[in-house]
């Protein structure tokens, strides 16, 4: 069984201690880290680190906007990391959010799909070497060439949450990533990643599926402070305009909740944000819980399903650590 984690990015945690976790992650069995980014360390520098000091574990970025770095730059990072990695890096990307594009990095978040297709039909010509000059309708680069090989093929991984951007991963991307997808609403998500791809001609069955959840194993206090981390995330996410639709479809009270954070009744929007909502998102519990989700997710169609490794906020890199080492136990990763 192939199972990854993710960093806890947050947390507060720093680039060493992901740089920890990562270390640890392939002594226990793991098949993939992955780092993303949101306003604590950045993904490139950080992937790069694991890069020099693991020796076998894949390693990918999850999830770099396609928004906020140019897609030449993005090649010549992905390069960088498969000269120091190679065959252990994959590409995972995705459209991001209003607040981290438009607010904080300044830059427009305007037509997400189809900015999300040209980023990377420019990525994949540069990352080939060729000299690339394309202009599309929201991205241009003008006689680019890389000048490092990469030696070998970099799989693309698409985040999707709503139909068209899972539509989308199945025409142009090498697999999937999902996330907040329950494990009910996994294969009505993949039917529209393979009609995608059965529309552009391709083998629905090439397409890697990997899945990305939130896991955490503890205490009954500990438990409780990430179940209310959790809600709130939920809640967060449910308000993005490009995500809103999906949350609420699979979970109509999320609607009504969202409403009402709107309306600033922020108390009965987090109550509307129910348990049945946590459990069905999140694998927050006493031992077992994620390993549990892991089966539930492979049963479901997962290839990859990759545990999102938080813990209680601000505590250090130990909480990861302990999930990962006893889901790692239940799930016999460990190599003899």
């Amino acid at each position: 069984m192939r199972v990854g984690v993710t960093m806890p990015v947050e947390d507060g945690l720093s680039a060493n201690d992901f740089l920890k976790i990562a270390v640890e992650a392939e002594e226990l069995g793991y098949d993939t880290v992955v780092c993303g980014e949101v306003a604590g360390a950045e993904v490139m520098a950080t992937l790069g680190m694991m890069a020099a000091r693991t020796d076998r574990v894949r390693l990918a970025s999850g999830i770099i906007p396609t928004s906020t770095r140019s897609p030449v730059l993005a090649a010549m990072g992905f390069a960088t990391l498969s000269s120091m990695a190679p065959g252990r890096i994959s590409v995972g990307l995705g459209a991001s959010s209003p607040i981290i594009v438009d607010e904080w990095h300044g830059r427009e978040f305007t037509k997400p799909l189809t900015t999300t297709r040209d980023f990377i039909e420019i990525f994949r010509r540069a990352i080939s070497g060729e000299k690339t000059s394309m202009e599309t309708e929201t991205l241009r680069t003008r006689n680019f060439r890389l000048a490092i090989d990469p030696k070998v093929d970099l799989p693309i991984w698409l985040a999707a949450i709503n139909d068209r951007m899972l539509r989308l991963a199945g025409a142009i991307a090498d697999g999937v990533f999902l996330t907040w997808c329950p494990p009910s609403e996994v294969q009505r998500k993949l039917e529209i990643v393979r009609s995608g791809a059965a529309e552009a001609g391709r083998d629905p069955s090439e397409i890697e599926v990997v899945l990305s959840f939130w896991g955490f194993e503890g205490g009954a206090e500990d438990v409780s402070l990430v179940r209310e981390r959790c809600r709130r995330s939920v809640l967060a996410y449910a308000m993005v305009p490009t995500h809103r639709s999906a949350f609420i479809q699979a979970f109509p009270t999320l609607g009504e909740a969202v409403a009402a954070w709107e309306a600033g009744d922020r108390e009965k929007a987090l109550g509307l944000t129910g348990d049945d909502v946590l459990d069905a998102m999140c694998a927050v519990g006493p031992p077992g819980v994620v390993s549990d989700r892991v089966g539930k997710y492979v049963d479901a169609g997962v290839d990859l399903p990759i545990v999102f490794v938080v813990g209680p906020g601000h505590s250090g890199p130990e909480p990861a650590l302990e999930t990962m080492r006893s889901t790692a136990k239940a799930l016999r990763l460990m190599p003899d």
